[in-house]
């Protein structure tokens, strides 16, 4: 594979089918072996708020994790529903994760949110928990992630971000987009199997 080819992976770190791609993602990435430059970009779920998440809302969600764990066999835990108070708020996780970008470090961060979310039954969509999560992995101290949490600075990256992804050639999260030479060639996601998305991303670069 030409080297110049980059690969955007676009999610969310509380995005449930993020989650559910998370093993299938790990081994693709093995796979590219640096043949490609890979790159997150956060897609934002939803803007912060603090009003608790409506009760239809968080049925479906539940519902949607059932799905997954149907489908994929992805472990969910349902404590969370019950020991935390859910908001409908994923911005922090995202600026959490440009964060952590800085330091080389975004893809441990996203894997400290998604551990604390569904397996912990902690939640992200509280400062506290990414300043915890930061500081258990020696990002930084959590006083000092949480200025930087609250920074104008990450704050207008994160709005530059999600202006950028909604650009690109996507319908949801996760997402794969191959660019190459300035152009982009959205890739289907194979929740299971990554030799088939391996397959299509050579396919794509030897078509060029």
């Amino acid at each position: 594979m030409n080297n110049k080819a980059e690969l955007i992976y676009v999610h969310d770190p509380m995005c449930s089918w993020c989650w559910g791609y998370a093993p299938t993602w790990s081994k693709l990435k093995t796979l590219l072996n640096d043949d490609v430059n890979i790159v997150y970009k956060v897609g934002g779920l939803a803007p912060d708020s603090d009003s608790p998440m409506p009760l239809q809302m968080q049925a479906m969600l539940q519902n949607t994790w059932r799905n997954i764990h149907s489908k994929l066999g992805t472990e969910f835990n349902f404590d969370f529903w019950q020991l935390c108070k859910p908001r409908r708020s994923t911005y922090p996780s995202c600026r959490a994760a440009i964060i952590a970008r800085d330091a080389n470090k975004e893809s441990e961060m996203v894997a400290a949110i998604q551990q604390a979310y569904y397996l912990d039954a902690k939640n992200p969509s509280d400062e506290d928990v990414l300043c915890q999560l930061a500081q258990q992995m020696d990002l930084c101290t959590a006083e000092e992630f949480k200025l930087q949490l609250n920074s104008v600075l990450v704050n207008d990256k994160l709005l530059s971000e999600l202006d950028y992804t909604r650009s690109l050639p996507i319908q949801g999260f996760p997402s794969l987009v191959l660019k190459y030479n300035n152009r982009l060639h959205p890739i289907a996601i194979n929740y299971t199997d990554a030799d088939t998305t391996y397959s299509q991303i050579n396919k794509v670069l030897q078509s060029l």
